[in-house]
């Protein structure tokens, strides 16, 4: 193994739950009220195909889903930049990383601006060799062009890529793109059978240890 391909959201900010946050207020700013629930059936999707999601099941008037995505994305950033937190054990996993003599890329379904803002605000923002967005390809997860295309910038196959996921999108799109992965699963979803194609299932990235990436 070459390399480590981090997920952004619930992988090295504990942003999940922010995400719901913001996805019900902005939601029910057009009439949609949605229950946390709700929420992780698109958790690991791009802003965009979260819009397009809830459209196509309840369409709203008066706003257009650009406009929906652009508040989303507005209350997402001020969400990270007032309470943005580093997941349990990213300082130990990256150590883990590093001291093996990986590489380090991020993949994330996010907008480039909420990259940005998170890797400021956990000050990362020299931390990743490669960041990638998903808005940057045509698909996003659980399609593995985001995986792909971070790979294919670090100049390596994606065989030789550890990809570290919380998401069963973004595990299917590891899985697709014939990467290893390391889940780190809600604790909730912890034995969700979805998560079992990976590698290894942890509990929080404090459990990481050097033969898990060799």
């Amino acid at each position: 193994m070459q390399a480590v391909i981090f997920d952004m959201d619930g992988v090295i900010i504990d942003s999940e739950p922010l995400w719901r946050e913001a996805e019900r207020r902005v939601f029910a700013e057009v009439g949609l009220e949605l229950t946390d629930a709700a929420c992780e059936l698109t958790m690991g999707m791009r802003t965009d195909e979260v819009i397009a999601y809830w459209f196509a099941r309840s369409p709203w008037a008066g706003v257009t889903p650009d406009e929906v995505e652009r508040r989303l994305v507005l209350r997402m950033q001020t969400l990270i930049t007032e309470r943005g937190q580093a997941m349990t054990g990213l300082d130990h996993a990256l150590d883990v990383i590093r001291t093996a003599g990986l590489r380090l890329a991020l993949a994330s379904s996010s907008n480039p601006t909420l990259i940005d803002a998170v890797l400021s605000k956990l000050e990362l923002t020299a931390t990743f060799e490669v960041v990638r967005s998903a808005i940057h390809e045509e698909l996003g997860k659980p399609h593995p062009a985001v995986f792909l295309s971070t790979a294919r910038d670090l100049g390596l196959p994606p065989a030789e890529c550890i990809v570290i996921e919380d998401s069963v999108a973004g595990v299917e799109a590891a899985s697709s793109a014939e990467m290893t992965i390391i889940a780190v699963p809600p604790r909730h979803l912890f034995r969700d059978p979805a998560y079992d194609v990976a590698r290894i299932k942890l509990k929080s990235l404090q459990e990481l240890t050097p033969p898990m990436i060799s």
